[in-house]
């Protein structure tokens, strides 16, 4: 009996090892195996580096105006050339950064909040509490998004701050029906069943059983969630209903540069590639989570 219990030690010493990798850390080795996405997350690293130490990175200042030199081609001066103003584009790209990035993550944030309190309480109850807030979500989607929040921007009026807010409500419905089918599931699990039995309060579950376990596909949606936001943000900004000059936002930049495609095509050439890069290295890098997270994607 010894010896057979000296021989179930090393048995037992890889099991307890292989179960003591988390599902986190098993995710983790998984998004590093996938080169797009560390592609993804590199360029994502590489703008939030750009905006926090932005006023260390810009050649110049955004609204410093030289009418002598507006409209100049790139130079050892300038990089990205000036824009009609003579204003520095690569200084007014960099800061443009914070921008862009300050509305993708917190107009998601506010969608990840609201969205899953509804999508949770929705799941959770059902009856007639779910119908109300699925009926609500089914006419928020039925309308095109850009076109809702046009709508949104213009009761409340102009700006970027608006902007973010009609953002973040017309992406509400994404995650609160995520989350909801997400808790359909989870709600019919024993150990859930056992919580009720206990007697365990229904904020309890909620928020230390069901949400925990609802988690994944909320972090995958809300990272690609940050790319639309972003294209949205320049879409507002291209129709003046985002932010206000002289605030150096990508899409306003693109609209103030657009009758100057021909006479001076990097005025938009150099905005446009930076809303490229940042809304492909979200997608990469949603996708690469997707793929890590998902045991479905798994081999």
């Amino acid at each position: 009996m010894a010896e057979l219990a000296r021989n179930d030690a090393p048995l037992n010493s890889t099991v307890q090892q292989g179960m003591a990798v988390s599902p986190w850390k098993e995710a983790w080795k998984g998004f590093r195996k996938n080169k797009l996405a560390l592609v993804g997350a590199f360029i994502v690293l590489f703008f939030i580096l750009l905006a926090a130490f932005a006023p260390m990175i810009a050649p110049q200042g955004i609204n410093e105006q030289d009418l002598a030199k507006r409209l100049q081609p790139p130079s050892s001066e300038h990089w990205f050339g000036t824009d009609d103003f003579g204003r520095d584009i690569l200084s007014r790209v960099i800061y443009g950064a914070r921008i862009s990035l300050w509305v993708g993550f917190f107009s998601v944030l506010g969608s990840v909040v609201v969205g899953t309190i509804l999508g949770i309480v929705a799941g959770y109850y059902g009856k007639w509490v779910d119908t109300v807030i699925s009926r609500v979500f089914d006419i928020m989607l039925a309308f095109p998004s850009i076109l809702l929040a046009i709508g949104v921007v213009a009761v409340l009026g102009p700006s970027l701050q608006n902007a973010l807010i009609a953002i973040a409500i017309i992406n509400i419905p994404n995650f609160g029906r995520l989350i909801r089918s997400k808790v359909l599931s989870v709600k019919q699990e024993e150990y859930i069943m056992a919580a009720k039995a206990i007697g365990m309060s229904d904020a309890r579950i909620l928020f230390s059983h069901i949400l925990p376990n609802s988690m994944t596909p909320i972090i995958v949606q809300g990272t690609l969630a940050i790319a639309t936001a972003i294209i949205e943000a320049a879409a507002l900004g291209f129709l003046g209903l985002g932010a206000q000059p002289p605030n150096p936002e990508w899409g306003k930049m693109l609209a103030d540069s657009k009758q100057f495609l021909v006479q001076a095509p990097w005025t938009m050439i150099f905005p446009g590639l930076a809303i490229m890069l940042v809304v492909l290295g979200f997608n990469l890098m949603g996708d690469g989570l997707r793929d890590a997270l998902d045991p479905r994607m798994k081999s």
